[in-house]
């Protein structure tokens, strides 16, 4: 039988769980930074200016512990790079223009079922009929939300929550590719490595190929989302990237995985003090993504 994908053995479990619930708040209020970033920028804007930022914060630290990296596992930090930051950062500006931050939100917390699944199919993780019945529970309500849509009833546009689905495969396969070949890494080399190979060719294409720089001179409303993206980008994908790959270090892709558990709570929030529309069918459908991770954890 393979090692249990469960927490490493003498790990602070303290740590972690307060770890886990700041991580929930975190990227939980990502979704409505990123609702408010594009109020003044496109979609493609918003993702290529979150990830510019992000790596520009990580620059230095690249180059000032640049003789530690071991550049013999380049395929692996670009991988994390595309799967755990580039392009979830895309599917979520383009979905969020069509489906509410909350269902964005709720959508996201499929992330450990994905984690567990590729886990089993991928990187020899055990598996049980329990954690396989949350696989389906959990994608049944992912189903129900996206049929449902925003304001409770079938519309069209809701098919765009497919796109976080997506970025949730994405999550899990950057989460397991971390716990299995790069555990020996330090977590702010594999961000500042991983952010440096996606980075760069993103800022050249911002500012050279899009209209940003003109939106920046001619729209009063590019400030106040340049705002909220500038804080997405420290703070919910910066900080909150190096804390994520350091505690599935610690403990295990799975448990860190869990995050989403608390994540699609505070989403709501932001939601409706937002004024967004939510329905008793939305956290029908909530519910039954959180009973499958709770089964998938077993």
């Amino acid at each position: 039988m393979e090692k249990s994908s469960g927490p490493s053995e003498g790990f602070d479990k303290t740590r972690a769980f307060v770890t886990l619930a700041g991580l929930s708040l975190i990227w939980g209020t990502s979704f409505i930074l990123i609702k408010k970033g594009l109020e003044g920028f496109s979609p493609t804007q918003v993702a290529c200016l979150r990830l510019s930022i992000s790596t520009l914060a990580f620059v230095p630290m690249l180059v000032l512990y640049r003789k530690r990296m071991d550049w013999s596992k380049w395929p692996y930090l670009l991988i994390v790079g595309l799967t755990g930051s580039g392009i979830p950062a895309f599917l979520f500006s383009n979905a969020q223009v069509h489906i509410s931050s909350a269902m964005a939100g709720i959508l996201n917390s499929l992330t450990p079922l994905f984690t567990f699944l590729l886990g089993v199919l991928f990187f020899n993780a055990r598996f049980g009929m329990s954690k396989l019945a949350g696989v389906f529970l959990g994608l049944a309500g992912a189903v129900l939300l996206i049929l449902l849509g925003n304001e409770g009833g079938f519309d069209g546009k809701t098919a765009y929550g497919l796109l976080i689905i997506l970025a949730a495969v994405c999550y899990a396969t950057s989460t397991n590719v971390i716990g299995k070949h790069l555990r020996d890494m330090s977590s702010i080399l594999i961000s500042s490595a991983s952010f440096g190979m996606i980075g760069v060719p993103l800022m050249i294409y911002l500012l050279g190929a899009t209209d940003f720089l003109h939106r920046m001179t001619e729209s009063p409303q590019a400030w106040e989302s340049l705002g909220y993206i500038v804080i997405l980008s420290l703070v919910g994908t910066v900080a909150a990237t190096a804390i994520f790959f350091r505690l599935i270090q610690e403990t295990s892709p799975v448990f860190s995985s869990t995050v989403a558990y608390l994540m699609p709570l505070v989403a709501l929030i932001w939601g409706l003090l937002d004024g967004e529309a939510l329905s008793w069918l939305h956290l029908g459908g909530m519910a039954l993504i959180l009973s499958g991770v709770y089964l998938s954890r077993r």
